[in-house]
């Protein structure tokens, strides 16, 4: 191994250089084939609608026993930390991201590096909830991903040296990029983090080629949108039609409103879906108003930023249930019609079915076992019937400096978090990673400073259960019905993967990958990797056999902000490795 004036370390093996070298450029073809094309993975969500779900069925109830590690790649030094990343793999060569912003090109068939970068990160990073990297985009002959410092990073797909940088919001104001971007009509697409920070959050457009802005949306009512020509920024609205609607006064100018998890893409309808986090600050009664478009789905066009429609699943959101999690686009089939939907696990406590063509509310339901807030979603609009007393109270009228405390469940770790679901095309079915826990909140009173916490809440969370927290549930889009359930002693904070072999994949922070009959839940395989599960696994085909990866590290915001819960979790070891399987080439059988 050596490293060159880049700070990049070069694997020095012929053969993993040569593996690299014989990578093929990614095109815009190949990432809107994706969820076809199972010799690889060049999209998040093993395609761009998120579903997660692989045709591959080599591997399957039957022969899932046989599963074997066949390497393991460290990531090396004392960079631990949670590791979130979901793994690319492209002609023989993986593409992975760990903890603080480093990048690998790994062999795919031995496990050796072909080279490594690190960025190089500031002190005065401010990370909310972990270190964490959730993955790369590839397009071309480049890896681009997002670093802590709010930066867009594009790297040669040979050698790891950096193509271009581009800045792309303050760090010191609180902004991070922790998410995967998206390459979508041969735009790089990126969102940010930092909502609890007061910053506004944004969806942006890039030229994956150079680096230049090609186009930004604001996600906070009020913010002008701009489509940028020639190096002209050109006004393209304001997000919302007009600023102070549905904010008082000037909140809208640090509204929040991060768009920290990324996005997925619907070729049918050409609409980018991005979720939106919590408004700025958690203190609702600073606030009146539904504050958009804080806690919502948007659909965006993918040309010039335009925002097609909206839905908010938590108007005036008081608990920090922020809405950004992922939107999966599927079509079910209802009186002889086929509906184009999508569907999403929210952190309030229900999941909502959405046309989406236009964003209407289908229907909606909770996926969780008890949810305090609300009484439940308007049938007609899937707004949320609000319970009374289930806010948390205004701290002026208690004349103090803490208002009226309430238990609310889901706490704001959410009934889901960031971890994605996956859909099967087999079952029909959603595989939701969820947990049970509840919290106590009460708001306090709070100002904008640029750079510091702009909360004017405390909380403390609590499980729900003494025996079990993480749930993984499956769930029915067209009936609501949990369909089968697994219970997890501590959280799940990790993806799931669905295969047209009848399995689910997930990991646990006790350290297991483990597989599950997709219809009944029977759990039928386990490995433990030696750390927390918080990466999402993934599965391709190469050399005519069926391979399976996952990251494993131990982190994520649980042992930072879980209170109560981050005593379940607090023996557990951190770690950094990527793990690779496969199913040997005679265990294949029909299932």
């Amino acid at each position: 191994m050596r490293t060159n004036k880049f700070g990049i370390r070069i694997a020095a093996s012929t053969l993993a250089l040569a593996v690299s070298v014989g990578a093929q450029a990614v095109t815009d073809a190949d990432i809107m084939n994706d969820h076809k094309t199972p010799g690889d993975i060049v999209s998040y969500g093993m395609g761009t609608q998120g579903q997660r779900f692989s045709t591959l069925d080599d591997l399957n109830t039957s022969n899932i026993q046989y599963l074997q590690p066949v390497w393991a790649f460290s990531f090396g030094s004392e960079k631990m930390r949670g590791q979130e990343s979901q793994p690319m793999i492209k002609d023989g060569v993986m593409y992975v991201t760990a903890s603080y912003s480093r990048v690998y090109a790994i062999d795919a068939r031995t496990g050796e590096e072909i080279w490594q970068y690190d960025a190089r990160l500031p002190d005065g990073i401010m990370p909310c909830c972990d270190v964490v990297n959730r993955g790369v985009a590839l397009y071309d002959d480049k890896v681009i991903f997002g670093t802590l410092d709010a930066k867009l990073v594009a790297l040669d797909k040979d050698t790891g040296k950096p193509v271009w940088i581009k800045k792309v919001a303050d760090y010191q104001a609180g902004y991070a990029i922790t998410a995967a971007p998206i390459v979508v009509k041969g735009k790089l697409i990126t969102g940010v983090s930092g909502g609890e920070f007061g910053i506004v959050g944004k969806v942006e457009a890039y030229d994956p080629n150079t680096g230049e802005l090609l186009w930004t949306r604001p996600t906070v009512e009020g913010h002008m949108g701009y489509v940028y020509k020639d190096g002209k920024a050109i006004e393209n609205g304001i997000s919302g039609g007009k600023a102070g609607v549905t904010w008082p006064g000037d909140m809208w100018k640090n509204g929040g409103a991060a768009t920290w998890l990324g996005g997925t893409y619907d070729p049918s309808t050409d609409s980018l879906f991005f979720g939106t986090g919590n408004p700025a600050p958690w203190n609702s009664h600073l606030r009146p108003g539904d504050n958009l478009f804080s806690s919502s789905r948007l659909a965006i066009d993918p040309d010039d930023g335009s925002i097609k429609w909206h839905f908010q699943t938590t108007p005036h959101d008081g608990w920090d249930y922020d809405g950004v999690n992922e939107l999966i686009s599927f079509n079910y089939e209802e009186n002889g019609k086929t509906i184009q939907a999508a569907a999403t696990a929210d952190r309030n406590g229900f999941f909502y079915v959405l046309n989406r063509e236009n964003g209407d509310f289908i229907r909606g339901f909770p996926f969780v076992d008890k949810i305090t807030w609300a009484k439940g979603l308007d049938p007609e609009t899937g707004r949320p019937i609000y319970a009374e007393g289930g806010r948390p109270g205004d701290p002026s009228a208690t004349q103090g400096t803490k208002g009226e405390p309430v238990i609310a469940q889901p706490a704001f770790l959410g009934g889901k978090n960031w971890m994605p679901m996956a859909y099967s095309q087999e079952t029909g079915l959603f595989y939701v990673p969820s947990n049970e826990w509840s919290m106590e909140i009460w708001n306090e009173p709070v100002s904008y400073k640029k750079g510091a916490a702009f909360l004017g809440a405390g909380f403390t969370i609590k499980p729900a259960h003494d025996d079990y927290i993480g749930v993984l549930r499956a769930m029915d889009p067209k009936t609501g019905k949990e369909v089968w359930r697994y219970e997890n002693t501590a959280p799940l904070w990790g993806g799931v993967m669905t295969t047209a072999g009848n399995l689910v994949f997930t990991g646990t922070p006790e350290g297991y990958l483990k597989a599950f009959d997709a219809r009944t839940g029977e759990e039928l395989y386990k490995f433990n990797t030696g750390s927390g599960v918080v990466g999402t696994p993934v599965t391709w085909s190469m050399d005519g056999e069926q391979y399976v990866s996952v990251a494993s590290g131990w982190g994520g915001a649980v042992p930072l902000w879980g209170g109560e819960v981050a005593r379940v979790v607090k023996e557990f070891n951190q770690g950094g490795m990527v793990w690779t399987f496969k199913l040997p080439k005679d265990r294949v059988a029909s299932n």
